[in-house]
């Protein structure tokens, strides 16, 4: 069983539209309602997969219910904790090309006896999971170490913790010694505070954060792949999707398969691919079941050259 823990849950809201033109009048051609933030999507894919998974998140307002609701609708089980503040809602703007434009509230602050409320939730259910997972953005109003405490206190009592977040959050789960981390490009770029230009680039940055304390670190890189770094060596991997439709939750399905194959090694990253390509497929934020992966699509390059460029610009994941 994993656990996944949700700062920052959002409603997200995608829309597919033919063309995307600022300041003009644009007519929907679908539109998609699904629980959001990247906790809750890991939770939605590893039971779109037969994975038992729990997800602790705080809830507030209509928004907040409504949250509960559609996940529940999916057969989640979540543990919410009541907050005062109104969970937020994001919107995407999908084009037929794949090209998606997002705008995503801020999110509510969280109150230090909130965040207490879930640290206890947490570590209630820890006792019985294979990992805990510690996903997205620090809500407003709590330190940039508030994921970090509780990697600690997780770590004390024997579970393995899997972070993905960015920024100063991400910097001290890498201190306070994550099993797992699992940045995309620009996020990683971002907090060893260089460009990355090249596999090789990639691969130095992550071994900083396992310098750091962090152990496995698994960069996604949109249409570049992902790479695996940990105390076993260097892999990449690679798969291609032929109609992208959507970036949104495609990392988080790589993580989740990642964590569902057993975390290390070739075929772990292999199944995270295919997971997360498949997420790429499909709109909105919908999370991919077992008919809908690419396992036959996947390049395992066990061996890599570190000298190939990357893509000028990743999509995000």
């Amino acid at each position: 069983m994993i656990v996944t823990v949700t700062l920052n849950p959002s409603l997200d809201r995608a829309v597919e539209v033919d063309s995307l033109t600022r300041g003009e009048v644009i007519r929907a051609t679908t539109a998609h309602l699904d629980p959001g933030g990247k906790g809750v999507n890991v939770s939605r894919a590893l039971l779109a997969n037969g994975v038992p998974s729990v997800a602790v998140l705080p809830s507030g307002g209509d928004e907040g219910n409504q949250l509960i609701r559609l996940l529940k609708a999916e057969g989640v089980e979540v543990l919410a904790v009541p907050i005062s503040g109104r969970t937020r809602s994001n919107i995407t703007l999908a084009e037929p090309d794949g090209t998606v434009t997002k705008v995503n509230e801020p999110g509510p602050s969280l109150f230090r006896a909130e965040l207490d409320e879930v640290t206890d939730r947490v570590l209630t259910r820890a006792g019985d999971a294979d990992w805990v997972v510690l996903c997205g953005s620090v809500p407003p109003g709590l330190p940039a170490d508030a994921y970090a405490q509780l990697c600690r206190k997780l770590r004390a009592v024997g579970v393995r913790v899997a972070v993905d977040t960015s920024g100063p959050a991400l910097r001290e789960a890498a201190l306070a010694g994550a099993t797992l981390l699992k940045p995309n490009r620009d996020e990683l770029a971002e907090v060893v505070g260089t460009s990355l230009a090249n596999l090789g680039d990639v691969v130095d940055a992550a071994q900083r954060l396992r310098v750091w304390g962090a152990g496995t670190v698994v960069v996604s890189l949109g249409a570049d792949g992902a790479v695996l770094v940990d105390a076993d060596g260097v892999v990449t991997g690679t798969c291609p999707v032929i109609r992208p439709r959507s970036t949104v939750g495609a990392g988080d399905a790589l993580l989740a398969g990642f964590l569902a194959a057993g975390a290390r090694g070739a075929a772990a990253l292999a199944e995270g691919l295919a997971w997360g390509a498949a997420a790429v497929s499909l709109p909105g934020s919908r999370m991919p079941g077992p008919a809908d992966l690419f396992r036959r699509d996947v390049t395992i390059h066990p061996q890599p050259d570190q000298l190939l460029p990357l893509l000028p610009s990743a999509p995000p994941s």
